[in-house]
């Protein structure tokens, strides 16, 4: 009896939650500059989705960040024209915006200059400059009316800006709360987690160490703080030419023209924004929401499964010198392990 009246008690709550997507997520920052407007964001989701921003017609922001795959692309690295591939895992743009910073290395600080960088990546959209994509715009049949309703602007007015503050108003609406985690601890349903869960969120939040970085605040919960570390994830790359590099750096030359592959450039994470050495190999915090289908894991894809991060924790990641201290051994059981996994299966929003 006890069981029947639990889980009648979690469907009632179930469906009431489903109507607050919102749950358990800060107010949403929106740009002084790029208020929402219905019009926009439906011209911004015509534009994410236009194969023609790109130099051969066939890569669109949805060929990485496909709607139906929690808006990745699925691979462990992305892939842009003729196959090529990148050396970076494609991030969900689900709740990005409530990021502070935009790439794994944090190089752009909104949606807006986000959206910038990959149309002019030789590996990506491969275009050559942006002036490609307003001359798409603007010969375009329908997009010029679309761009005066919105921005009250000629067709010979439209810029990138106004191109990439629609696809930045689209990306805003791509929000996702009020999991079963968020209608367990926010909306005070106590009937959404199962034994093992609740367990795994105790773990989250001790043992484990993980909430040190993926945060939850008492009235909500992005699962990152925004920051940057070096969990010990690829570093071996880094290891045959590290000496070299710190050398170069501290005769006062610019890294930049320090020669290094593009996979070793890319593992040097935050370090390409600041040139700060402490920040060799650190890469952005993730959001766990939905972390349970946004596999493969890292920011190089190098973990196929929750089971194998929760190892590389476990055992206090790849060490390195530059690895952070909040990477340690975490000694967990087999049913820690598996009570962790749960709870980040309760972080899936419907």
């Amino acid at each position: 009896m006890r069981f029947l009246l639990k889980l009648l008690l979690g469907l009632v709550f179930s469906v009431c939650a489903l109507a607050d997507p919102y749950l358990g997520l800060p107010p949403l920052p929106i740009p002084a500059d790029n208020p929402q407007t219905s019009e926009k964001i439906a011209l911004g989701r015509l534009l994410f989705n236009d194969n023609r921003f790109s130099s051969d017609g066939t890569v669109s922001c949805a060929s990485c960040h496909h709607p139906d795959k929690t808006f990745i692309d699925g691979l462990p690295v992305a892939k842009g024209l003729n196959g090529q591939t990148g050396t970076r895992n494609a991030p969900t743009v689900v709740n990005a915006a409530f990021y502070e910073t935009l790439f794994l290395d944090g190089r752009a600080k909104s949606l807006e200059d986000q959206a910038l960088g990959p149309f002019v990546n030789p590996i990506e959209h491969g275009l050559e400059n942006h002036q490609a994509i307003v001359d798409v715009v603007q010969k375009d049949t329908n997009y010029p009316q679309q761009f005066k309703k919105v921005f009250a602007i000629k067709a010979s007015e439209i810029t990138i800006d106004h191109v990439v503050k629609a696809i930045a108003s689209y990306e805003r609406t791509l929000i996702s709360g009020g999991s079963p985690f968020d209608r367990h601890l926010f909306g005070r349903n106590h009937v959404m987690l199962s034994e093992s869960a609740e367990r795994g969120l105790g773990i989250f939040k001790r043992k484990g160490n993980c909430v040190t970085c993926h945060e939850i605040s008492w009235n909500n919960a992005l699962f990152t703080d925004n920051r940057f570390y070096n969990i010990g994830v690829s570093f071996k790359q880094l290891t045959p030419i590290l000496d070299d590099l710190i050398a170069y750096v501290d005769q006062g030359k610019n890294p930049d023209g320090f020669p290094l592959t593009a996979l070793q450039r890319s593992e040097l994470g935050r370090f390409n924004v600041t040139k700060n050495l402490s920040d060799i190999g650190k890469f952005k915090t993730p959001t766990l929401r939905n972390i349970a289908l946004t596999a493969p894991y890292m920011h190089d894809g190098s973990m196929k499964t929750l089971e194998e991060v929760v190892e590389h924790y476990d055992k206090g990641g790849d060490k390195n010198r530059f690895i952070d201290t909040k990477i340690f051994p975490l000694h967990l059981t087999q049913q820690e392990k598996a009570d962790l996994l749960e709870f980040m299966r309760a972080l899936t929003s419907p």
